[in-house]
Formats: structure tokens, sequence, C-alpha cells
């Protein structure tokens, strides 16, 4: 008695290879039914089965939904059954998304955070005036303490206010501007301050931790 033997080299490939080609075969076979009153039945029954082979997904919205639109996705949109769901438009389901912009601060200077990028942008909505001046020297403030956390000694005033002028589509500028940002060893002062309150914070807890 000889067997043929089938590589999965030599398979069709799988639409979706989550659900097996069992479920594959059946969807095919669904398709293939003559009658619509056929077809319904049955693919009502692949879909709880489908749902039976993901139960982590039972919570996500629209679980039922989800589970029609890979039904058809596997049938190649061919399968033509009733359902209580909008069939899905190939075209939709292929088209690319559109690309999500990066944050201006990730593509040159990682250092400064998305927060800063955020900060800016309130600034940007504020009238002009003492309060936002006030806002947008704190932002460069902070912008300095970021950059010499990124291990730097010391970074120049002018380094800043060219960066802030940048991230915030040349809005606000303060390059000329004879104010002076907080000192560059006061900033480095808190920050070797805040890490040894931290390494404080992290002894004290471990030696509790012990005592227990």
């Amino acid at each position: 008695m000889t067997f043929d033997l089938e590589y999965n080299s030599e398979r069709t490939k799988l639409i979706i290879p989550e659900y097996g080609r069992h479920i594959q075969k059946l969807v095919n076979h669904c398709v293939d039914l003559p009658t619509k009153e056929e077809r319904n039945t049955m693919a009502k029954a692949i879909i709880d089965v489908m749902g039976n082979l993901q139960p982590h997904l039972r919570d996500v919205p629209d679980f039922k939904h989800k589970l029609w639109d890979q039904l058809y996705i596997m049938s190649d949109f061919k399968l033509d059954v009733d359902s209580q769901y909008e069939k899905p438009s190939e075209e939709e389901l292929k088209e690319k998304p559109s690309p999500l912009p990066y944050p201006k601060s990730a593509s040159k200077y990682r250092f400064y955070g998305t927060n800063i990028q955020t900060m800016i942008d309130v600034a940007l909505t504020w009238e002009k005036g003492d309060k936002r001046e006030a806002l947008e020297f704190t932002i460069a403030n902070h912008m300095k303490k970021c950059y010499l956390n990124w291990n730097k000694d010391t970074v120049e005033d002018a380094v800043i206010y060219d960066h802030l002028f940048e991230l915030s589509d040349c809005e606000i500028d303060l390059r000329g501007r004879e104010d002076e940002l907080a000192d560059t060893k006061s900033l480095l002062r808190s920050r070797s301050s805040q890490g040894k309150k931290k390494s404080t914070n992290n002894n004290h807890k471990n030696n509790k931790n012990r005592k227990r």
C-alpha cells in the first residue's frame, strides 16, 4: 500500500492561517453549495466554530461582525449568503492605510520627548502676552533640562532657542533675547539630587523588604 504525501509547499496558501486548513476547506465547500439556504446554514455553523477557536476575542466590540468579515475574506469575497452585517468591500480591505506622521520631536530631537511637543502645541493656542511668554520660557527651560539629561555637560541657550523655533514651526522665536535660561550647573545639580533621592528611596524599600 502506498500513500501520497501532501507537502505544505504544494498546498494552496491559507488566507487566514490562524483558522487552519480545515476551516478553509469548509469555507470553500460553503461557497460551492448550490442554494443560498444551504449556504446560510453552513455559514452560520462555520461562524460558530470560528468563534470557539478565538474565545479570547469574545470581549472585543463587534466580535461577531469581525468573524463575518473574516469569513468573507476567506471565501475570497465569493460567498453569497444573507448576513446581518454588510459584506465588506475587497477594495476597502486591501486599501493601504494612510501613513501616520511621526511627532516632530521624534524625528531629530528624541531626547526632548513627546511631552515637549504637546506643551509647544498648547502654547501656540494661547494669545500672545505675558502668560504665553512665561510658558514659552518654561518650555525652553524644560527643554534645556531634557538636553542635559541626555548625557551632556553643557548647552548654549541659543541651541535650545533654535530647537524651540524649529519644533514650533517658527511660531515661537526666543532667538536673540537677552533673557537667560536656568543655569546649567543648577539643572545638573537638580538632576544629581533627583538621582540620589531615587537611589535612597530604592534602598529604603529594599531594607524594608529584608525586614519582612
